[in-house]
């Protein structure tokens, strides 16, 4: 018997059959809410170059060093609007749990996607209120630039 090995983007498929083939071959899902749990399986397993890949050029930062400081523990998608096949714009809400120094966080955010030549790509989003971030600290996007430095408003 073959041992499963659950996604960690929480999807109740095998990772071999959720994120992993986006992750290795670099295509983009076919909808904004597959991209946001692919992204997230980007974060928790440091894969930088899909993350930047599949980000906006607009937005997307140059590089990207994830904080290997961060446990992520798990992604709740909360609500999505459009961002399926035939729609231009979508919209995911989630909450992205994770541990760093040894305390629990939970990343609350409105994310926004487009998709352009066929491709969906994340764009940017708005943290939700319970997830702030102090201007000092690290951003929550793993750019490991300051919050106020990096994606703050």
């Amino acid at each position: 018997m073959l041992e499963k090995n659950p996604c960690p983007c929480g999807n109740s498929d095998d990772f071999s059959r959720c994120c992993q083939p986006y992750l290795e071959s670099g295509q983009l899902p076919a909808t904004a809410k597959a991209l946001m749990r692919s992204r997230y399986s980007a974060f928790a397993l440091g894969h930088s170059s899909y993350l930047l890949a599949s980000w906006h050029p607009t937005t997307a930062p140059r590089n990207l060093n994830l904080e290997t400081s961060v446990a992520w523990c798990g992604l709740e998608i909360l609500a999505s609007e459009g961002g399926r096949h035939h729609d231009q714009e979508g919209m995911v809400e989630f909450k992205a749990h994770y541990v760093q120094q040894g305390k629990a966080y939970t990343l609350h955010e409105v994310s926004r996607f487009v998709k352009e030549d066929g491709r969906w790509l994340y764009v940017d989003g708005d943290l939700k209120e319970g997830a702030k971030v102090g201007r000092n600290e690290p951003c929550p996007c793993g750019s490991n630039k300051k919050y106020k430095k990096c994606c703050a408003p």
